[in-house]
């Protein structure tokens, strides 16, 4: 049989990764088997070991390329707003806490969708999404940093960090508990995401 080529060696990567970080996000790193994972790539089971040690291995792989796209968008969303950090940190919020983040898992933010698996998947998991951590809490601190000196507020770095980390975990907070209750009682879900919204976005 003809050698794989390196070019699609990598894309049958992507292909991997990416049905398990959809896979992932909607049922949980162990809600899901490998042989299931690998059928939704289209490609067999026997070959998930030509790329990946284990699946603890796939899901560091799942959670860099989540936190890596998910820091992207919001990269976006910052360059969206040159001459306002106001409102690119309202449309991150508005963008985050959203119905449709709610609704879609399998293509939003791995820092709702897998943070209860982390805490169980050992050291490495945690690093890898101490990463991600790590760029929500520098960008969303510079943005507040940014806007105190269009607004002429006194902020210092330190304040600005503070700030940065509860607004973040706010965001996820309010994300797993409007999902906790979709499908019970969607108004309650509803209702949750608008206070937060609301509340993010008056600090």
């Amino acid at each position: 049989m003809p050698r794989i080529t390196q070019e699609q060696k990598r894309l049958n990567r992507e292909k991997i990764v990416g049905a398990a970080g959809e896979g992932f996000r909607l049922r949980g790193i162990d809600g899901i088997g490998i042989e299931e994972l690998m059928k939704s790539a289209g490609m067999t089971h026997g070959g998930f070991y030509n790329h990946f040690a284990s699946k603890d291995d796939l899901a560091l792989a799942v959670l860099h390329e989540g936190f890596t796209d998910s820091l992207a968008a919001l990269e976006a969303i910052r360059e969206s707003h040159p001459r306002s950090a106001r409102a690119a940190l309202h449309d991150m919020v508005d963008s985050y806490v959203s119905p449709h983040h709610r609704d879609h898992p399998e293509i939003g933010c791995a820092s709702a969708a897998l943070v209860s698996d982390v805490g169980r998947h050992g050291t490495d998991a945690q690093a890898e999404y101490k990463r991600g951590l790590d760029g929500y809490f520098a960008a969303i601190t510079e943005m507040l940093l940014e806007r105190a000196r269009q607004t002429g507020a006194e902020l210092t770095p330190a304040e600005a960090r503070e700030r940065a980390v509860a607004l973040f975990s706010q965001m996820v907070g309010a994300m797993m508990v409007a999902r906790a209750v979709a499908d019970a009682d969607p108004a309650l879900s509803d209702e949750v995401l608008t206070v937060n919204r609301k509340r993010l976005k008056a600090r």
